[in-house]
């Protein structure tokens, strides 16, 4: 199927003749104002694919945008990578945008006059807008960009932990979180007497939401959660959480790592008062992620670094300093790192992270608004390709993500972690697993070096998590949205030669 020209599947049109149409204001607004639906390797974008007689995957219709992942590796296998919980690929259009950046406007932000400081400022700034749109902030001052995930809960720790925390505060979190959303909040209670409490797993391997309830009390200052586990893969109703968190003045930080990429994020919906996010995470570069704040919050924030850009004026004895966002941005920023995440929300924006429900009643409004200035012909044709983008890219992940579950529980003596999927639970595309008297590290190197499957063995920076579990370790696939059924038919192929091999000593 690579390098092909893929077609989306067969959907009804009303007026299937109707080839483009510039889109209203409210459409407009869940997309990228420079760049239409992703464009595949062959020049051909999902708009233009149009209706098709055969369905084909997501994976299938992206995957050639990825120039990674057509290569031949170790013994001359095919890639197939499965380690997207770790870090995505990227596709042509980040490349592109890094490329461009280096090769014509390469200069430092917010400090020149000239041509290129000003261009680089403009794209810079214009990534901060996208971030802001992408998760529904209320403006783009509410970002502030880090180097990764990891800085922007230390940035919290730091500037809004210390002032904020006193002996005999509590911080709730779960065992579930990952070391990046633990170890800040260690260094805070042992500085100041906060006392930090774990939430534990219930019988489904899920982070007791009963009990994370009856620990939130007066005392409660602070919730750190994750949206979506690393290694579990459920999700948490962080709705919820922030509900009960505000009931008693408390805040909330949400580690979004793991949905950002796969979900639609509305920080407004959610309510949490701070979110990180990592850009290698969605199909963006390395080095740089971002802080989502309520502004409110942040501009009572000490600053976290001290340096330059951060500062209003600098006198020998004393500073004064800037308002948010740039107060916490000191020094020369990842520049290219942050246009190349720019470019990436442009991909995924047009690919369509929004679910169908949370699309069409803003529709019905914008239509009911404006219905003496649009044709049913248009109304019909926006509806339809509605229907089979969003509707179609949705259900086609989450098939996936069942179907990676569904066929790794087929393999002997595996012992795979988290919920079952059912009804009312919808694992991430991801599986944490162990085989019975075979190491996952084990298993990772043979998948590796004999079958050019690329997975992730260790504690995946959740060894508390690991330690409840009774392990020291599990294997982990991961999936986003470039990969397909065959990569996991591949994957529980190998998985299974892998088994067969090291029972062959026993």
């Amino acid at each position: 199927m690579d390098g092909m020209a893929l077609k989306l599947p067969s959907f009804k049109f009303l007026n299937p003749n109707i080839s483009t149409i510039r889109s209203p204001p409210l459409l407009r607004k869940f997309s990228s104002s420079s760049s239409s639906l992703p464009v595949s390797a062959s020049g051909t974008t999902l708009r233009e694919a149009g209706p098709a007689s055969n369905s084909v995957s997501l994976g299938q219709l992206t995957r050639p945008d990825f120039p990674i992942l057509h290569q031949t590796i170790n013994n001359g296998s095919k890639l197939v990578y499965l380690d997207n919980a770790a870090t995505s690929q990227k596709p042509i259009s980040v490349l592109k945008a890094l490329q461009d950046y280096y090769e014509s406007y390469n200069s430092n932000v917010h400090r020149g006059i000239h041509y290129l400081s000003a261009k680089a400022t403009e794209k810079y700034e214009l990534a901060r807008e996208k971030v802001a749109a992408f998760i529904n902030a209320e403006e783009s001052r509410e970002i502030v960009f880090t180097r990764n995930a990891t800085e922007a809960i230390n940035l919290v720790a730091y500037s809004w932990g210390f002032t904020n925390l006193k002996s005999g505060d509590e911080v709730v979190l779960t065992i579930a979180e990952h070391h990046s959303a633990i170890v800040p909040w260690q260094f805070v209670a042992q500085k100041t007497g906060a006392v930090l409490k774990f939430v534990d797993l219930n019988e489904d391997e899920v982070a007791d939401v009963v009990q994370l309830k009856e620990m939130i009390s007066s005392k409660t200052k602070l919730v750190v959660v994750h949206h979506i586990s690393n290694t579990l893969a459920s999700s948490l109703p962080i709705q919820d959480i922030v509900h009960w968190a505000h009931a008693v003045e408390a805040k909330v930080l949400v580690d979004a790592c793991q949905s950002v990429p796969h979900m639609p994020v509305d920080v407004r919906d959610l309510d949490a008062d701070f979110l990180v996010a990592s850009s290698h995470k969605m199909c963006g570069p390395t080095g740089v992620g971002f802080l989502y704040g309520k502004s409110d919050i942040l501009s009572t924030m000490p600053p976290f670094l001290g340096g330059g850009e951060m500062i209003s004026d600098v006198f020998l004895d004393h500073s004064t300093y800037a308002e948010p966002p740039s107060r916490f941005e000191a020094g020369t920023p990842a520049i290219g790192e942050v246009i190349g995440l720019g470019a990436a929300i442009d991909y995924l924006q047009g690919i369509g992270m929004q679910k169908i429900h949370d699309f069409i009643n803003p529709l019905h409004q914008y239509i009911n608004k404006y219905n003496n200035t649009i044709k049913s012909e248009m109304m019909g044709t926006i509806y339809s390709y509605i229907l089979s983008i969003y509707l179609f890219l949705f259900l086609m992940q989450m098939e996936l993500a069942n179907y990676l579950y569904e066929n790794l529980s087929t393999v002997n003596n595996i012992r795979i972690y988290g919920p079952k999927p059912s009804k009312g639970v919808d694992r991430a595309a991801l599986c944490s697993f162990n085989v019975k008297n075979i190491h996952p590290t084990d298993i990772a190197t043979f998948l590796d070096q004999q079958h050019g499957v690329a997975i992730r063995s260790g504690h995946h920076c959740a060894q508390p998590l690991h330690r409840y579990l009774g392990i020291n370790a599990s294997a982990r696939a991961s999936l986003h949205f470039y990969n397909t059924k065959e990569d996991v038919d591949y994957f529980i192929h190998a998985l299974n030669d892998t088994v067969n091999f090291f029972d062959s000593f026993k």
